[in-house]
Protein backbone atom coordinates (compact mmCIF):
# COMPACT_ATOMS: atom_id res chain seq x y z
CA UNK A 1 0.00 0.00 0.00
CA UNK A 2 2.36 2.61 0.99
CA UNK A 3 4.28 1.42 -2.60
CA UNK A 4 0.92 2.41 -4.20
CA UNK A 5 0.38 5.56 -2.49
CA UNK A 6 4.58 6.95 -2.87
CA UNK A 7 3.72 6.14 -6.46
CA UNK A 8 0.71 7.95 -6.65
CA UNK A 9 1.82 10.98 -4.96
CA UNK A 10 5.02 11.14 -7.55
CA UNK A 11 3.24 10.28 -10.43
CA UNK A 12 0.35 13.49 -9.91
CA UNK A 13 3.60 15.74 -8.66
CA UNK A 14 5.20 15.20 -12.27
CA UNK A 15 2.18 15.16 -14.28
CA UNK A 16 0.94 18.36 -12.16
CA UNK A 17 4.27 19.79 -12.87
CA UNK A 18 4.30 18.61 -16.42
CA UNK A 19 1.04 20.28 -17.64
CA UNK A 20 1.84 23.56 -15.72
CA UNK A 21 4.92 23.72 -17.95
CA UNK A 22 3.05 23.23 -21.04
CA UNK A 23 2.66 27.29 -22.05
CA UNK A 24 6.03 28.20 -20.10
CA UNK A 25 9.13 29.10 -22.00
CA UNK A 26 11.12 29.15 -18.80
CA UNK A 27 10.05 26.90 -16.09
CA UNK A 28 11.30 23.27 -16.43
CA UNK A 29 8.81 20.57 -14.94
CA UNK A 30 11.31 18.08 -14.09
CA UNK A 31 12.60 20.09 -11.80
CA UNK A 32 10.31 19.21 -9.41
CA UNK A 33 11.65 15.06 -10.04
CA UNK A 34 14.52 15.06 -7.82
CA UNK A 35 13.60 16.42 -4.64
CA UNK A 36 10.06 14.61 -5.35
CA UNK A 37 12.02 11.43 -5.69
CA UNK A 38 14.22 11.88 -2.65
CA UNK A 39 11.23 12.18 -0.19
CA UNK A 40 9.57 9.29 -2.10
CA UNK A 41 12.31 7.09 -1.39
CA UNK A 42 13.03 8.59 2.26
CA UNK A 43 9.33 7.28 3.09
CA UNK A 44 9.64 3.81 0.85
CA UNK A 45 13.05 2.86 1.96
CA UNK A 46 13.76 4.78 5.21
CA UNK A 47 17.58 4.62 4.08
CA UNK A 48 18.06 8.66 4.03
CA UNK A 49 21.58 8.58 2.45
CA UNK A 50 20.50 6.19 -0.33
CA UNK A 51 17.65 8.00 -1.12
CA UNK A 52 19.28 11.47 -1.19
CA UNK A 53 22.33 10.10 -3.70
CA UNK A 54 20.09 8.51 -5.89
CA UNK A 55 17.43 11.89 -6.24
CA UNK A 56 21.58 13.90 -6.58
CA UNK A 57 22.31 11.30 -9.63
CA UNK A 58 18.83 11.51 -11.41
CA UNK A 59 18.89 15.71 -10.79
CA UNK A 60 22.42 16.08 -12.25
CA UNK A 61 21.54 13.65 -15.49
CA UNK A 62 18.39 16.08 -16.11
CA UNK A 63 20.76 18.93 -16.48
CA UNK A 64 22.60 17.34 -19.27
CA UNK A 65 20.07 14.11 -21.11
CA UNK A 66 17.22 16.07 -21.69
CA UNK A 67 18.57 18.01 -24.27
CA UNK A 68 20.48 15.38 -25.90
CA UNK A 69 18.76 11.75 -24.63
CA UNK A 70 21.04 10.02 -27.16
CA UNK A 71 24.41 11.14 -26.61
CA UNK A 72 27.03 9.54 -24.51
CA UNK A 73 28.61 12.91 -24.04
CA UNK A 74 25.55 14.31 -22.38
CA UNK A 75 25.66 11.57 -20.18
CA UNK A 76 28.94 11.63 -19.15
CA UNK A 77 28.31 15.39 -18.22
CA UNK A 78 25.02 14.77 -16.43
CA UNK A 79 27.74 12.67 -13.89
CA UNK A 80 30.15 14.86 -14.04
CA UNK A 81 27.87 17.61 -12.83
CA UNK A 82 26.86 15.01 -10.10
CA UNK A 83 30.43 14.73 -8.78
CA UNK A 84 30.59 19.02 -9.44
CA UNK A 85 27.49 19.07 -7.07
CA UNK A 86 28.74 16.84 -4.26
CA UNK A 87 32.78 18.71 -4.02
CA UNK A 88 31.18 22.05 -3.96
CA UNK A 89 29.21 21.42 -1.75
CA UNK A 90 32.01 20.13 0.69
CA UNK A 91 34.14 22.44 -0.37
CA UNK A 92 31.49 25.30 0.32
CA UNK A 93 33.43 27.96 3.51
CA UNK A 94 30.01 28.25 4.89
CA UNK A 95 28.74 24.46 4.72
CA UNK A 96 32.23 23.56 6.44
CA UNK A 97 31.91 25.96 8.79
CA UNK A 98 28.23 24.56 9.73
CA UNK A 99 29.80 21.08 9.57
CA UNK A 100 33.12 22.23 11.89
CA UNK A 101 30.53 23.19 14.71
CA UNK A 102 29.01 19.46 15.12
CA UNK A 103 31.76 17.01 16.09
CA UNK A 104 33.02 19.56 18.47
CA UNK A 105 29.50 19.73 20.06
CA UNK A 106 29.09 15.93 20.25
CA UNK A 107 32.55 15.55 21.63
CA UNK A 108 31.81 18.23 24.63
CA UNK A 109 28.24 16.41 25.26
CA UNK A 110 29.70 12.63 25.57
CA UNK A 111 32.37 14.37 28.23
CA UNK A 112 29.93 16.08 30.36
CA UNK A 113 27.93 12.46 30.16
CA UNK A 114 31.25 10.81 31.13
CA UNK A 115 32.19 13.49 34.22
CA UNK A 116 28.55 12.95 35.52
CA UNK A 117 27.54 16.63 34.22
CA UNK A 118 24.33 15.66 32.76
CA UNK A 119 23.58 13.04 35.44
CA UNK A 120 23.42 15.83 38.28
CA UNK A 121 21.03 17.14 36.44
CA UNK A 122 19.16 14.78 36.04
CA UNK A 123 18.84 14.30 39.55
CA UNK A 124 18.11 17.87 39.93
CA UNK A 125 15.02 17.45 36.96
CA UNK A 126 13.89 13.93 38.83
CA UNK A 127 13.21 15.67 42.15
CA UNK A 128 11.01 17.70 39.65
CA UNK A 129 9.86 16.14 37.15
CA UNK A 130 7.10 13.44 38.31
CA UNK A 131 5.99 12.55 35.10
CA UNK A 132 6.03 11.96 31.05
CA UNK A 133 4.09 15.57 30.81
CA UNK A 134 6.36 16.94 33.39
CA UNK A 135 9.38 16.26 31.34
CA UNK A 136 7.93 17.11 28.16
CA UNK A 137 7.02 20.49 29.62
CA UNK A 138 10.39 20.89 30.80
CA UNK A 139 11.86 19.59 27.43
CA UNK A 140 9.38 22.06 25.63
CA UNK A 141 10.73 24.84 28.34
CA UNK A 142 14.59 24.08 27.27
CA UNK A 143 13.74 24.16 23.39
CA UNK A 144 12.84 27.94 24.02
CA UNK A 145 15.22 29.12 26.18
CA UNK A 146 17.75 28.20 23.44
CA UNK A 147 16.38 30.63 21.16
CA UNK A 148 19.93 32.12 19.83
CA UNK A 149 20.39 29.28 17.53
CA UNK A 150 18.26 25.68 15.72
CA UNK A 151 21.46 23.93 15.71
CA UNK A 152 22.73 24.47 18.89
CA UNK A 153 18.90 24.03 20.35
CA UNK A 154 18.38 20.95 18.59
CA UNK A 155 21.62 19.19 19.85
CA UNK A 156 21.95 20.21 23.64
CA UNK A 157 18.01 19.85 24.40
CA UNK A 158 18.25 16.65 22.88
CA UNK A 159 21.34 15.42 24.07
CA UNK A 160 20.45 17.23 27.74
CA UNK A 161 17.12 15.19 27.91
CA UNK A 162 16.67 12.09 26.34
CA UNK A 163 18.47 10.10 29.60
CA UNK A 164 15.13 12.20 31.50
CA UNK A 165 12.66 11.67 28.84
CA UNK A 166 13.65 7.57 28.63
CA UNK A 167 13.31 7.62 32.22
CA UNK A 168 9.29 8.18 32.09
CA UNK A 169 8.70 6.63 29.06
CA UNK A 170 7.87 8.96 26.81
CA UNK A 171 9.18 7.69 23.48
CA UNK A 172 12.08 9.17 21.27
CA UNK A 173 10.11 9.99 18.66
CA UNK A 174 8.09 12.31 20.80
CA UNK A 175 11.23 13.95 21.99
CA UNK A 176 12.75 14.28 19.15
CA UNK A 177 9.26 15.88 17.66
CA UNK A 178 9.53 18.46 20.81
CA UNK A 179 13.48 19.66 19.61
CA UNK A 180 12.73 19.60 16.51
CA UNK A 181 9.56 21.95 16.91
CA UNK A 182 10.77 24.61 19.52
CA UNK A 183 14.63 25.08 17.14
CA UNK A 184 13.78 26.80 14.14
CA UNK A 185 10.43 27.86 15.11
CA UNK A 186 11.66 29.57 17.78
CA UNK A 187 14.73 30.76 16.08
CA UNK A 188 13.35 31.99 13.16
CA UNK A 189 10.41 34.09 15.57
CA UNK A 190 13.63 35.35 18.17
CA UNK A 191 14.42 38.85 17.54
CA UNK A 192 18.02 38.05 19.18
CA UNK A 193 19.11 34.82 16.81
CA UNK A 194 21.43 33.91 14.28
CA UNK A 195 17.92 34.12 11.70
CA UNK A 196 17.44 37.59 12.50
CA UNK A 197 20.45 38.90 10.07
CA UNK A 198 19.70 36.89 7.35
CA UNK A 199 16.25 37.52 7.41
CA UNK A 200 16.49 41.41 8.18
CA UNK A 201 18.75 41.13 4.96
CA UNK A 202 16.72 40.21 2.52
CA UNK A 203 13.99 41.64 3.46
CA UNK A 204 15.85 45.28 3.16
CA UNK A 205 17.43 43.75 -0.46
CA UNK A 206 13.19 43.76 -1.65
CA UNK A 207 12.35 46.74 0.31
CA UNK A 208 15.62 48.84 -1.99
CA UNK A 209 14.62 46.74 -5.31
CA UNK A 210 10.98 47.90 -5.25
CA UNK A 211 11.23 51.37 -3.67
CA UNK A 212 9.83 50.53 -0.51
CA UNK A 213 11.20 53.11 1.64
CA UNK A 214 11.13 50.32 4.55
CA UNK A 215 13.83 49.06 6.58
CA UNK A 216 14.20 45.29 6.66
CA UNK A 217 13.64 45.04 10.19
CA UNK A 218 10.50 46.70 10.05
CA UNK A 219 9.17 44.66 7.49
CA UNK A 220 10.29 42.09 9.64
CA UNK A 221 8.04 43.37 13.14
CA UNK A 222 5.49 43.91 10.51
CA UNK A 223 5.13 40.33 9.52
CA UNK A 224 5.49 38.95 13.28
CA UNK A 225 1.99 39.09 13.82
CA UNK A 226 1.36 36.87 10.86
CA UNK A 227 3.98 34.27 11.63
CA UNK A 228 1.02 31.57 12.23
CA UNK A 229 2.40 28.48 11.82
CA UNK A 230 5.62 29.22 14.36
CA UNK A 231 2.57 30.50 17.20
CA UNK A 232 0.68 27.82 16.41
CA UNK A 233 3.00 25.48 16.78
CA UNK A 234 4.11 27.24 20.77
CA UNK A 235 1.06 26.91 21.52
CA UNK A 236 0.44 23.61 19.66
CA UNK A 237 2.87 21.91 21.97
CA UNK A 238 2.13 23.53 25.39
CA UNK A 239 -1.61 22.52 24.70
CA UNK A 240 -1.39 19.02 23.43
CA UNK A 241 1.49 18.15 26.99
CA UNK A 242 -1.05 19.25 29.18
CA UNK A 243 -4.38 17.52 27.61
CA UNK A 244 -1.82 14.72 27.37
CA UNK A 245 -3.56 13.13 23.95
CA UNK A 246 -1.66 11.57 21.00
CA UNK A 247 -2.82 10.98 17.66
CA UNK A 248 -1.76 9.27 14.53
CA UNK A 249 1.69 7.40 14.21
CA UNK A 250 3.30 8.88 17.38
CA UNK A 251 0.26 7.42 19.78
CA UNK A 252 1.65 3.92 18.61
CA UNK A 253 5.30 5.21 19.41
CA UNK A 254 4.27 6.28 22.69
CA UNK A 255 2.14 3.32 23.61
CA UNK A 256 5.07 1.48 22.77
CA UNK A 257 7.17 3.29 24.93
CA UNK A 258 4.86 2.94 27.74
CA UNK A 259 4.11 -0.54 27.61
CA UNK A 260 7.66 -0.81 27.99
CA UNK A 261 7.50 -1.84 31.95
CA UNK A 262 11.29 -3.24 32.02
CA UNK A 263 13.10 -0.53 33.73
CA UNK A 264 16.11 -1.99 33.05
CA UNK A 265 15.84 -2.33 29.36
CA UNK A 266 15.09 1.72 28.86
CA UNK A 267 18.06 2.39 31.45
CA UNK A 268 20.11 -0.03 29.06
CA UNK A 269 18.72 2.09 26.22
CA UNK A 270 19.23 5.21 27.50
CA UNK A 271 22.87 4.36 28.21
CA UNK A 272 23.75 2.77 25.03
CA UNK A 273 22.28 6.25 23.25
CA UNK A 274 24.21 8.80 25.48
CA UNK A 275 27.47 7.02 26.05
CA UNK A 276 27.29 5.58 30.28
CA UNK A 277 24.60 4.14 32.24
CA UNK A 278 22.05 6.61 33.92
CA UNK A 279 20.21 4.24 36.38
CA UNK A 280 18.88 6.44 39.45
CA UNK A 281 21.24 4.92 41.81
CA UNK A 282 24.07 6.04 39.90
CA UNK A 283 23.14 9.43 39.02
CA UNK A 284 22.58 9.97 43.00
CA UNK A 285 26.33 9.13 43.26
CA UNK A 286 27.99 10.67 40.38
CA UNK A 287 26.12 13.20 39.89
CA UNK A 288 28.07 16.56 39.50
CA UNK A 289 25.59 19.15 37.75
CA UNK A 290 28.08 22.09 37.60
CA UNK A 291 30.58 19.76 34.90
CA UNK A 292 27.55 20.16 32.64
CA UNK A 293 26.17 23.85 33.78
CA UNK A 294 29.69 25.59 33.37
CA UNK A 295 30.58 23.88 29.63
CA UNK A 296 27.12 24.46 28.44
CA UNK A 297 27.05 28.81 30.01
CA UNK A 298 30.16 29.20 28.54
CA UNK A 299 28.95 28.12 25.21
CA UNK A 300 26.20 30.13 25.17
CA UNK A 301 27.94 32.65 26.81
CA UNK A 302 30.79 32.86 24.32
CA UNK A 303 28.06 32.88 21.67
CA UNK A 304 26.70 35.82 22.51
CA UNK A 305 30.03 37.61 23.59
CA UNK A 306 31.59 36.53 19.85
CA UNK A 307 28.44 37.73 18.26
CA UNK A 308 28.42 40.79 19.91
CA UNK A 309 31.45 41.80 19.43
CA UNK A 310 31.69 40.54 15.57
CA UNK A 311 28.31 42.66 15.37
CA UNK A 312 30.32 45.43 16.88
CA UNK A 313 27.97 46.11 19.81
CA UNK A 314 30.82 48.18 22.18
CA UNK A 315 30.61 50.89 19.31
CA UNK A 316 26.94 51.21 19.29
CA UNK A 317 26.54 51.30 23.59
CA UNK A 318 25.19 55.41 23.20
CA UNK A 319 23.79 55.16 26.68
CA UNK A 320 23.61 53.64 30.07
CA UNK A 321 20.94 50.99 30.07
CA UNK A 322 21.25 50.16 26.45
CA UNK A 323 23.23 46.97 27.22
CA UNK A 324 19.55 45.34 28.00
CA UNK A 325 17.59 47.00 25.34
CA UNK A 326 15.92 44.75 22.51
CA UNK A 327 16.46 47.08 19.91
CA UNK A 328 20.03 47.34 20.66
CA UNK A 329 20.93 43.64 20.78
CA UNK A 330 18.57 43.51 17.41
CA UNK A 331 20.67 45.64 15.86
CA UNK A 332 24.38 44.10 17.39
CA UNK A 333 23.31 40.33 16.08
CA UNK A 334 21.68 41.54 12.69
CA UNK A 335 25.29 43.20 12.14
CA UNK A 336 27.09 39.62 12.80
CA UNK A 337 28.84 38.57 9.68
CA UNK A 338 30.62 35.06 10.77
CA UNK A 339 28.00 33.65 13.44
CA UNK A 340 28.92 30.23 12.17
CA UNK A 341 32.40 30.81 13.13
CA UNK A 342 31.41 32.10 16.64
CA UNK A 343 29.41 29.26 17.30
CA UNK A 344 32.22 26.35 16.38
CA UNK A 345 34.35 28.48 18.22
CA UNK A 346 31.82 28.52 21.31
CA UNK A 347 31.62 24.72 20.97
CA UNK A 348 35.23 24.26 21.46
CA UNK A 349 34.98 26.75 24.05
CA UNK A 350 32.76 24.31 25.61
CA UNK A 351 34.55 21.40 24.56
CA UNK A 352 37.42 23.11 26.94
CA UNK A 353 35.20 23.84 29.78
CA UNK A 354 33.78 20.55 30.07
CA UNK A 355 37.88 19.12 29.79
CA UNK A 356 38.53 21.46 32.86
CA UNK A 357 35.73 20.88 34.89
CA UNK A 358 35.38 16.60 34.66
CA UNK A 359 39.59 16.89 35.67
CA UNK A 360 39.58 19.63 38.22
CA UNK A 361 36.06 17.78 39.62
CA UNK A 362 38.26 14.46 39.53
CA UNK A 363 35.26 12.62 38.05
CA UNK A 364 36.25 11.99 34.36
CA UNK A 365 39.29 10.13 34.32
CA UNK A 366 42.15 10.36 31.40
CA UNK A 367 41.53 6.82 30.03
CA UNK A 368 37.62 7.60 29.56
CA UNK A 369 38.95 10.80 27.16
CA UNK A 370 39.52 8.71 23.87
CA UNK A 371 36.37 6.84 24.46
CA UNK A 372 34.36 10.26 24.84
CA UNK A 373 36.31 11.67 21.46
CA UNK A 374 35.60 8.69 19.45
CA UNK A 375 31.93 8.45 20.50
CA UNK A 376 31.60 12.27 19.35
CA UNK A 377 33.21 11.98 15.90
CA UNK A 378 31.19 8.79 15.41
CA UNK A 379 27.93 10.38 16.30
CA UNK A 380 28.71 13.50 14.34
CA UNK A 381 29.56 11.58 11.57
CA UNK A 382 26.25 10.26 10.43
CA UNK A 383 24.22 13.65 10.11
CA UNK A 384 27.14 15.61 8.33
CA UNK A 385 27.51 12.78 5.66
CA UNK A 386 23.76 13.29 5.12
CA UNK A 387 23.82 17.34 5.45
CA UNK A 388 26.37 16.97 2.56
CA UNK A 389 24.02 15.09 0.10
CA UNK A 390 21.06 17.22 1.29
CA UNK A 391 23.15 20.59 0.70
CA UNK A 392 24.32 18.82 -2.97
CA UNK A 393 20.42 18.12 -3.65
CA UNK A 394 19.88 21.89 -2.67
CA UNK A 395 22.26 22.62 -5.26
CA UNK A 396 20.68 20.23 -8.08
CA UNK A 397 17.16 21.93 -7.15
CA UNK A 398 18.72 25.49 -7.88
CA UNK A 399 20.72 24.45 -11.25
CA UNK A 400 17.33 22.69 -12.54
CA UNK A 401 14.91 26.21 -10.80
CA UNK A 402 12.68 23.62 -8.92
CA UNK A 403 11.70 27.14 -6.91
CA UNK A 404 11.44 29.28 -9.56
CA UNK A 405 9.03 26.46 -11.02
CA UNK A 406 6.62 26.86 -8.23
CA UNK A 407 6.64 30.38 -8.55
CA UNK A 408 6.19 30.51 -12.14
CA UNK A 409 2.84 28.38 -11.53
CA UNK A 410 1.29 30.94 -9.53
CA UNK A 411 2.50 34.27 -11.19
CA UNK A 412 0.08 36.24 -12.29
CA UNK A 413 -2.92 33.42 -11.78
CA UNK A 414 -4.25 34.48 -8.58
CA UNK A 415 -6.28 37.58 -6.98
CA UNK A 416 -4.92 39.63 -4.12
CA UNK A 417 -6.71 37.81 -1.07
CA UNK A 418 -6.03 34.85 -2.00
CA UNK A 419 -2.00 35.40 -2.98
CA UNK A 420 -0.54 34.89 0.87
CA UNK A 421 -2.38 31.74 1.63
CA UNK A 422 -1.34 30.02 -2.02
CA UNK A 423 2.08 31.96 -1.54
CA UNK A 424 2.51 29.80 2.13
CA UNK A 425 1.44 26.62 0.64
CA UNK A 426 3.84 27.06 -2.19
CA UNK A 427 6.89 28.20 0.44
CA UNK A 428 5.42 25.02 2.50
CA UNK A 429 6.19 22.47 -0.96
CA UNK A 430 9.11 24.16 -1.96
CA UNK A 431 10.99 23.71 1.92
CA UNK A 432 9.96 20.23 2.35
CA UNK A 433 10.83 19.65 -1.07
CA UNK A 434 14.65 21.38 -0.98
CA UNK A 435 14.88 20.74 3.33
CA UNK A 436 16.12 24.45 3.46
CA UNK A 437 14.77 27.11 4.93
CA UNK A 438 17.02 29.85 3.92
CA UNK A 439 17.04 28.86 0.37
CA UNK A 440 13.52 29.29 0.40
CA UNK A 441 13.54 32.51 1.96
CA UNK A 442 16.63 33.21 -0.77
CA UNK A 443 13.88 31.78 -3.50
CA UNK A 444 10.90 32.91 -2.84
CA UNK A 445 11.39 36.38 -1.02
CA UNK A 446 13.21 38.15 -4.41
CA UNK A 447 10.59 36.73 -6.35
CA UNK A 448 7.09 36.19 -4.68
CA UNK A 449 7.21 39.52 -2.92
CA UNK A 450 7.41 41.83 -6.11
CA UNK A 451 4.04 39.87 -7.37
CA UNK A 452 2.43 40.82 -3.97
CA UNK A 453 3.80 44.37 -3.81
CA UNK A 454 2.80 44.39 -7.26
CA UNK A 455 -1.13 43.03 -6.29
CA UNK A 456 -1.02 45.89 -3.71
CA UNK A 457 -0.89 48.49 -6.62
CA UNK A 458 3.00 48.91 -5.70
CA UNK A 459 2.29 50.04 -2.22
CA UNK A 460 3.43 48.07 1.40
CA UNK A 461 0.05 46.81 2.12
CA UNK A 462 -1.96 44.35 3.65
CA UNK A 463 -1.15 41.82 0.89
CA UNK A 464 2.51 42.13 1.07
CA UNK A 465 3.29 42.25 4.80
CA UNK A 466 0.82 38.94 4.67
CA UNK A 467 3.25 37.23 2.11
CA UNK A 468 6.59 38.44 4.40
CA UNK A 469 5.00 36.46 6.68
CA UNK A 470 4.10 33.69 5.11
CA UNK A 471 7.43 33.11 3.05
CA UNK A 472 9.19 32.83 6.19
CA UNK A 473 6.33 30.68 8.03
CA UNK A 474 6.18 28.22 5.22
CA UNK A 475 10.24 28.53 5.08
CA UNK A 476 10.18 26.96 8.58
CA UNK A 477 7.46 24.52 7.88
CA UNK A 478 9.97 22.29 5.48
CA UNK A 479 12.98 23.14 7.66
CA UNK A 480 10.81 21.46 10.67
CA UNK A 481 9.59 18.27 9.08
CA UNK A 482 11.61 17.44 5.93
CA UNK A 483 13.36 14.50 5.79
CA UNK A 484 16.37 16.02 4.04
CA UNK A 485 16.37 18.99 6.39
CA UNK A 486 19.28 19.64 8.32
CA UNK A 487 17.65 20.75 11.72
CA UNK A 488 15.79 17.58 11.07
CA UNK A 489 18.38 15.79 10.81
CA UNK A 490 19.91 17.22 13.76
CA UNK A 491 16.76 16.80 16.55
CA UNK A 492 16.89 12.96 15.38
CA UNK A 493 20.45 12.23 15.76
CA UNK A 494 20.96 14.62 18.76
CA UNK A 495 17.42 12.59 20.38
CA UNK A 496 18.92 9.09 19.11
CA UNK A 497 15.75 8.65 17.37
CA UNK A 498 15.80 6.86 13.79
CA UNK A 499 15.42 9.97 11.10
CA UNK A 500 12.47 8.45 8.78
CA UNK A 501 10.54 7.32 12.30
CA UNK A 502 10.92 11.27 13.32
CA UNK A 503 9.59 12.78 9.98
CA UNK A 504 7.19 10.24 9.94
CA UNK A 505 5.57 10.61 13.23
CA UNK A 506 5.69 14.07 13.66
CA UNK A 507 4.29 15.18 10.00
CA UNK A 508 0.65 14.87 11.39
CA UNK A 509 1.37 17.22 14.11
CA UNK A 510 3.01 19.80 11.47
CA UNK A 511 0.79 19.25 9.05
CA UNK A 512 -2.27 20.05 11.45
CA UNK A 513 -0.38 23.46 12.52
CA UNK A 514 0.12 24.03 9.13
CA UNK A 515 -3.70 23.66 8.01
CA UNK A 516 -4.77 25.70 11.22
CA UNK A 517 -2.44 28.49 10.18
CA UNK A 518 -3.39 28.43 6.53
CA UNK A 519 -7.59 28.01 7.18
CA UNK A 520 -7.75 30.10 10.59
CA UNK A 521 -4.95 32.28 9.48
CA UNK A 522 -3.56 33.29 6.53
CA UNK A 523 -7.05 33.15 5.12
CA UNK A 524 -9.01 35.27 6.82
CA UNK A 525 -6.10 37.43 7.46
CA UNK A 526 -5.48 38.10 3.63
CA UNK A 527 -9.56 39.05 3.85
CA UNK A 528 -9.47 41.51 6.43
CA UNK A 529 -9.40 40.30 9.86
CA UNK A 530 -6.92 41.40 12.43
CA UNK A 531 -4.07 38.98 12.85
CA UNK A 532 -4.79 38.72 17.05
CA UNK A 533 -8.72 36.95 15.98
CA UNK A 534 -6.74 34.86 13.38
CA UNK A 535 -4.67 33.35 15.82
CA UNK A 536 -6.96 33.01 18.50
CA UNK A 537 -9.71 31.60 16.39
CA UNK A 538 -6.52 29.11 15.27
CA UNK A 539 -6.40 28.35 19.17
CA UNK A 540 -9.22 28.05 20.19
CA UNK A 541 -9.65 25.20 17.04
CA UNK A 542 -6.74 23.70 17.82
CA UNK A 543 -8.62 23.21 21.65
CA UNK A 544 -11.34 21.96 20.74
CA UNK A 545 -9.45 19.82 18.27
CA UNK A 546 -8.10 18.28 21.38
CA UNK A 547 -11.09 18.04 23.22
CA UNK A 548 -12.71 16.07 20.33
CA UNK A 549 -9.64 13.99 20.54
CA UNK A 550 -9.99 13.45 24.27
CA UNK A 551 -13.64 12.16 23.55
CA UNK A 552 -12.61 10.14 21.04
CA UNK A 553 -9.94 8.17 22.88
CA UNK A 554 -10.61 8.24 26.23
CA UNK A 555 -8.51 7.11 28.99
CA UNK A 556 -6.36 5.54 26.02
CA UNK A 557 -4.89 8.54 24.20
CA UNK A 558 -3.25 10.09 27.41
CA UNK A 559 0.65 10.39 26.95
CA UNK A 560 3.39 8.07 28.92
CA UNK A 561 3.90 8.64 32.25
Amino acid sequence: MAVVVAAVAFGSAVCFACLSDRNSQTAIWYSLVPPMLAIVLAFLTHHVLASLGIAIVVGGLLTAVPQAPLSAVAWLEGLRTVCVYVIDTAANTTNLQILAFIPPIFVMVEIIIASGGFSGIIVWFLKRVKSGKSAQLATAAMGILCFIDDYASAIIVGSMMQPITDRFRVSREKLAFLVDATSAPISGLAVISTWIAYEVGLFADVSQELGMGKTGYSMFFDALSFRFYCLIMIAFIFVQIIAGREFGPMKAAEDSAKANAKTADTDASSSKAVGDSVSLAELKLSGRAINALLPLGGLILFHITGLWIDGNGPAKLGQAGMLFSWVYWREVISSAQHSHIILFCAALFGVTLALLCGRLSGSLRTSALPGCFYRGIKRAATPSVILILAWSLKNCCDSLGTGEFLITVLAGRVSPCWFPPILFVVACLTSFATGTSWGTMAILIPTAIPIAFALDGRVYGLTTIISLGAVLDGAIFGDHCSPISDTTIMSATASSCNLMQHVRTQLPYSLLVAGLALVCGYVPSAAGLAARWSLSLAIFVLLCFFVAVKAATGTGGETAG
